[in-house]
């Protein structure tokens, strides 16, 4: 299982990557790994401001449909399209090709309450 040390990561199995005042969001190896074969990504929120553990999407894959949760609070900005052609693209590389969002920080502070890569290796153990 991929977990890379450059990350944060959430309960609910969202990683975040942060450049700035912009964090990008995705699941992680384990849940799409947990979810099987990825067959539809559903984000409508795009230009929303969201308070952290809001949903903003939901992933379908061939077994179950999984709401996604903001782990920080933040303005989504963008919404990768090329997930909508390509949802499998989040099985076969969750933290590259596979990230879901782009959203501009509300309150850098939620940060650091989110988990890091040791953390979440102890919590999915």
């Amino acid at each position: 299982m991929n977990i890379p040390e450059n990350l944060k990561y959430t309960t609910d199995h969202e990683w975040v990557s942060v450049e700035g005042d912009i964090a990008t969001i995705g699941i992680t190896d384990f849940a799409q790994s947990e979810l099987g074969d990825i067959v539809y990504i559903e984000i409508e929120t795009e230009g929303e401001t969201l308070d952290q553990e809001e949903v903003f999407g939901s992933v379908e894959a061939v077994k179950t449909v999984s709401d996604l949760f903001m782990p920080i609070s933040g303005e989504v900005v963008e919404f990768n399209e090329n997930l909508e052609s390509n949802p499998e693209s989040v099985n076969s590389d969750p933290y590259g090709d596979g990230w879901m969002i782009k959203v501009k920080i509300s309150d850098s502070s939620e940060l650091d309450a989110l988990m890091d890569a040791d953390a979440y290796k102890a919590h999915v153990a």
